[in-house]
């Protein structure tokens, strides 16, 4: 007689861990959606936003950009992500460059990393670990919105300032800093 070992009807199921492709899929699909766009409260002065419950532990943001506005050089740490623009149109500058995870302040860039990409409603991108940029509303008269995701959530947020070809640390947040 064989007897098979008997598993608890309450045993945890393991969530896969989300993609960049399914973080993708995600911010699309929700930016698809007509009516949570538009519930998103629009401040002329500042940026507004909303956390939403990503795929598979992931952490996602609805996000208001009013003109002019933007998030200035960041990364998102040891996270990879997907954006999408849900209306307007949205500005990336990026690094093609894979920045040293820790122990420096500035650092020389070299010719040739830099990228720039309009992402209109509709476009999206996702990006891995240590993804430098920074997002631009940089029309003068329209409201943008995205939506993003983010897995594992965000650890960390680096902000760097830049001037021509050198880059410097200036901050690490802590998810605690924009809860």
């Amino acid at each position: 007689m064989s007897v098979s070992p008997s598993v608890p009807a309450s045993a945890p199921t393991a969530v896969p861990t989300p993609t960049q492709a399914d973080l993708l899929d995600f911010v699309r699909r929700t930016a698809a959606d007509a009516e949570l766009i538009a519930s998103l409260p629009l401040d002329p002065e500042g940026r507004t936003w909303v956390r939403l419950e990503g795929p598979g532990g992931s952490e996602a943001w609805l996000i208001g950009w009013p003109p002019g506005t933007g998030t200035g050089w960041h990364d998102h740490a040891e996270s990879v992500g997907a954006f999408v623009t849900a209306a307007g149109e949205l500005k990336e500058h990026s690094l093609a460059a894979r920045l040293p995870a820790d122990g420096w302040k500035t650092l020389e860039l070299t010719d040739g990393v830099d990228r720039e990409r309009r992402l209109p409603t509709g476009r999206s991108r996702s990006f891995g670990r240590h993804h430098v940029h920074e997002v631009l509303n940089e029309s003068t008269d329209r409201h943008a919105v995205s939506v993003h995701a983010y897995y594992p959530p965000l650890p960390q947020i680096r902000r760097y300032s830049r001037v021509g070809q050198v880059l410097r640390l200036e901050q690490v947040e802590r998810p605690e800093d924009w809860q």
